[in-house]
C-alpha cells in the first residue's frame, strides 16, 4: 500500500492497520487468497469487554470478503468492483483489548461466479485466538462507461 494511502486510512479511520501480506489495494497481480493484517483502535480507550466485542465485530468486516478478490487480480481502488456482503458470522473465544495490536489472518477457500467466501481468525500478540469470522459476498466487476479507461 502506498505511504500516502496508508496515512489517509490511519488518519481518518477509527482503526490503524499494518498489512503483513495481501494488503496492497493497488496491486492487480493475481495472488494466493491470503491476507494478514495487524490492527488496533486509535486513541485513548476505556477497556470494556462489551464495547470491545462490538468494535471487533465492526472492524472484522474490513478486508474480509476482499480477500476473495486476490486470486483474480482485482483491486477495489483500481477496478470498478461492486462488493456486497451476503452474510457475516463471528465467534468470540476469549477476552481481548483493542488498544493493543491484533492480527487478522484471512483466507478465501472459494471465489467464482460473482461470489466469494472468506474466513478470518483474529489473534492477540501472544498468539491466542480471540475470535473467528466467516463471510460470503457478491463481487462483480462493473462495466466501464463507453470510452472510459480503467487503467
Amino acid at each position: 500500500m502506498s505511504v500516502n494511502l496508508q496515512r489517509w486510512f490511519d488518519r481518518f479511520g477509527p482503526f490503524e492497520f499494518r498489512a503483513v501480506r495481501g494488503g496492497d489495494p493497488n496491486d492487480r497481480v493475481p495472488r494466493p487468497p491470503f491476507k494478514d493484517l495487524w490492527f488496533r483502535l486509535h486513541g485513548d480507550y476505556r477497556d470494556d469487554p462489551v464495547m470491545n466485542r462490538a468494535l471487533l465485530a465492526y472492524v472484522s468486516d474490513f478486508h474480509l470478503v476482499g480477500t476473495a478478490t486476490l486470486p483474480h487480480g482485482s483491486s477495489w481502488l483500481r477496478d470498478r468492483l461492486m462488493v456486497a456482503s451476503l452474510d457475516h458470522a463471528m465467534w468470540f473465544h476469549r477476552e481481548f483489548s483493542l488498544d493493543d495490536w491484533l492480527l487478522y489472518a484471512c483466507d478465501s477457500p472459494n471465489s467464482g461466479g460473482g461470489r466469494g467466501l472468506s474466513r478470518g481468525m483474529i489473534f492477540d500478540r501472544a498468539g491466542r485466538l480471540v475470535a473467528s469470522t466467516a463471510q460470503e459476498g457478491v463481487i462483480r466487476l462493473l462495466q466501464s462507461p463507453e470510452g472510459e479507461d480503467q487503467t
